[in-house]
């Protein structure tokens, strides 16, 4: 196994018009879709937002023991692939994961360009919406709708990110922002720049690139981030998440950077110990912040 360091800091990621906003996600009683090829095994899988050609689901794990009036803090994490790639097959892992350690644990779709044609503006719409729909829905859930953990990686870490943002990014409705902040964040070689000058493919937002671009549209008060990213990555540079670190931290935010030595854009692939690594980190982080039992 190679050598390797972990820097930890704490302190307190399209088109060039925006497009039609997709139909609402309604808060009618969420009802799961039954022997659906999408849905995985212990899960059971919701439609949050109707489209064509097939509907936008997301797939919840609960833990054994669950019951409708638990009110449990939950994890919902959003797969990568470049907004262009990828279904919840990527994420589903983290939601068993969850599940695991006593949460609810929710893997949620959203649009890509290879399955609905769409550009990134679109995904982060879903995004929100993704979220909006579980607290509305919270109850029937056994979620506690304010303690809702999300995560994402790569281009999802970049969706993960605007859940937490107050402003309505172009592309989204208002009517779909989420009620209520995730309680955390939890990135892992995010994109968080997308402006025009040293941002992450601009051109796929056209004139929103840096509207849409979250290092520079954080509230004042951001949840607790947890970043993992490897200091080889040489499709998201890891000074992204620098930058999102000493951004954070200026406000008076709690961040924690991890360094991953070696690592690129997909580092748990290329050194698998990092995988165990980041789930120990990851199950830390959230007992720091009182969501899992000590």
């Amino acid at each position: 196994m190679r050598s390797f360091f972990v820097l930890s800091l704490t302190c307190g990621l399209m088109s060039a018009t925006v497009a039609v906003a997709a139909a609402p996600a309604t808060a009618k009683a969420a009802t799961p879709v039954e022997a659906t090829p999408h849905g995985f095994p212990g899960a059971q899988t919701y439609v949050f937002r109707e489209l064509t050609p097939e509907p936008l689901r997301l797939h919840v794990f609960k833990p054994e023991g669950w019951q409708a009036q638990d009110r449990r803090p939950a994890l919902m994490f959003f797969f990568g692939g470049g907004w262009t790639r990828g279904t919840p097959e990527r994420s589903a892992g983290w939601a068993r994961w969850a599940a695991q350690h006593g949460l609810v644990g929710i893997a949620p779709d959203y649009r890509t360009k290879e399955r609905f044609d769409t550009a990134p503006l679109e995904a982060v719409a879903d995004a929100r919406a993704a979220l909006r729909w579980v607290q509305d829905h919270a109850a029937e859930l056994g979620i506690d709708p304010k303690r809702v953990v999300v995560g994402g990686t790569s281009a999802g870490g970049h969706l993960a990110l605007w859940t937490a943002i107050t402003a309505t990014p172009p592309g989204s409705a208002e009517a779909e922002a989420p009620k209520f902040k995730p309680v955390a964040l939890v990135l892992s070689s995010p994109v968080s720049d997308t402006a025009e000058i040293g941002g992450y493919t601009p051109q796929r937002f056209g004139p929103h690139a840096a509207a849409l671009s979250a290092v520079h549209r954080l509230d004042a008060k951001m949840p607790p981030v947890l970043v993992f990213h490897g200091d080889a990555d040489k499709t998201v540079p890891q000074r992204q998440s620098l930058a999102l670190r000493d951004k954070l931290q200026a406000g008076g935010n709690r961040c924690e950077f991890v360094n991953v030595p070696g690592g690129s854009h997909n580092f748990s692939t290329d050194l698998p110990e990092w995988k165990e690594k980041v789930r120990a980190r990851i199950e830390s982080f959230l007992r720091e912040e009182g969501l899992l039992a000590r």
